[in-house]
């Protein structure tokens, strides 16, 4: 498709260029034409194949864990350190994503990625020790780390600005789909073989990037004006007139180009430093809420409350995807700032229920009370997660800096985002194991093992 566009694009040579003659061109089309067409649907569904991948190695290690424990002789230490490699890989991912879609452009980027996947992947299914799942792992990470980044931008790039919203809310979608997939197969095959099925989405994005159109963003940014037009024009639908998105993708290009990139280190100047705490510290508060603690062992939490591991992950997933939607809804109606706060309060609703069920449980009361109470906090919790604390403070960090320093803090941003998943991830099976109502809610003073 994306070979036909170009050869039809490049081959009127006749035609002025868009991006300096504007107002010559396809002046008996319709303006804008057809927001939504079938190459741009087809090309934002290949792109989110990658967020797909991304759930799905989020919660593998859920799905796992004693399975694998069994098989390999993992401790929880090993165990957790698998889990938690892939925030490292990621991480690195994360750094080195913004500069290689840059550099190499967003479809190769995306295509480097799913190569990395599926070689953690097979590394996985073939391991013969914990090395062996640890390389693999850390390799999906790093894959992650690249998708995290690429996958919005390039979708942002091919959007009309007036269906942009809408595309926004399926890459948590396909996040909490990758999910809800991984949870449904770990309860009927072995960790091998879903690793194994875990390669199917990355040869479909793989395979599906041969045949949509490069960013047409990028190509102007890059100076390759006409094939920008023609993806463009690709996009939009031949009867389209993309005049006037062309010439405002010219003017944004030109705009960036005149602007220096600030360093990392100039953020840490005084006049940033609203824009700064903003930023970093809704991404520690989002990730010390232990999110990832929660994707990452559901089962274990599920199962250590005395409830089904698999039907509790699979209800956890399926709160998600409304409460997600939901919040993509809300998010310019209501606005930031008090749908995070109803979204924090939510998250600690549930926490305080989760923790409450294990403290009853340590206490030998309402015990057949406590592993629907667990259930219940998890939901409240991953549902009031959904609606903000999921997805707002990337949109508030987008939004607080200025243009010249948005790759530098997204960069920062990211970084302290991983670092932070790392922590948690790593750290979560010690203390639940420690103290497992200590770790969801703060310590009760006066009782044994919680004080």
């Amino acid at each position: 498709m994306e070979k036909e566009c170009m050869e039809e694009g490049l081959a009127n040579t006749k035609r002025p260029l868009l991006l300096g003659e504007r107002n010559f061109i396809n002046s008996d089309k319709p303006k804008g034409g057809s927001s939504f067409t079938p190459v741009l649907f087809l090309s934002a569904i290949v792109a989110l194949c990658g967020n797909f991948c991304f759930g799905f190695a989020a919660g593998y290690t859920s799905t796992a864990e004693f399975e694998m424990m069994e098989d390999l002789g993992m401790s929880i230490a090993a165990y957790s350190f698998f889990g938690s490699i892939m925030t490292i890989g990621a991480a690195i991912g994360a750094v080195l994503s913004g500069k290689m879609a840059d550099f190499v452009g967003r479809k190769r980027t995306m295509w480097l990625s799913q190569i990395f996947c599926i070689m953690g992947w097979l590394g996985i299914a073939f391991a013969k020790n914990v090395w062996g799942v640890n390389i693999g792992r850390a390799s999906i990470g790093f894959a992650v780390g690249l998708i995290a980044y690429v996958v919005p931008v390039y979708i942002a790039e091919i959007t009309p600005k007036n269906i942009r919203g809408r595309f926004v809310v399926t890459l948590q979608l396909m996040n909490c789909s990758g999910l809800l997939v991984v949870f449904f197969l770990g309860n009927f095959f072995s960790w091998r073989t879903v690793s194994l099925l875990a390669i199917i989405p990355c040869l479909m994005q793989v395979v599906g990037l041969v045949f949509v159109p490069e960013s047409p963003r990028w190509l102007a940014k890059i100076g390759r004006g006409r094939e920008c037009e023609v993806a463009l024009q690709c996009l939009r639908g031949h009867n389209a007139d993309i005049s006037d998105e062309a010439a405002e993708i010219r003017d944004y290009t030109e705009t960036i180009l005149q602007l220096s990139e600030a360093s990392i280190f100039e953020l840490f100047q005084w006049k940033y430093a609203h824009s700064l705490i903003v930023g970093v510290g809704l991404m520690v508060l989002q990730q010390f809420g232990g999110v990832n603690g929660i994707a990452f062992y559901a089962s274990s939490i599920f199962i250590s409350a005395g409830f089904s591991g698999s039907i509790g992950m699979i209800a956890m997933v399926v709160v998600q995807i409304p409460m997600t939607a939901l919040g993509v809804v809300l998010m310019d109606i209501s606005g930031r700032r008090p749908l995070l706060m109803v979204s924090a309060a939510g998250t600690c609703l549930g926490c305080f229920l989760a923790a409450l069920s294990f403290l009853l449980q340590y206490l030998n009361k309402s015990v057949a009370v406590s592993p629907f109470l667990a259930l219940f906090g998890v939901l409240i919790y991953t549902g009031s997660f959904s609606l903000g604390m999921g997805g707002i403070p990337w949109v508030i960090m987008s939004e607080v800096f200025p243009i010249n320093m948005k790759g530098s803090a997204g960069s920062l941003v990211t970084l302290v985002s991983w670092l932070g998943s790392w922590i948690i991830s790593y750290a979560f099976n010690f203390l639940m194991d420690w103290s497992s109502a200590g770790l969801i809610l703060l310590p009760f003073p006066g009782v044994d093992g919680y004080s």
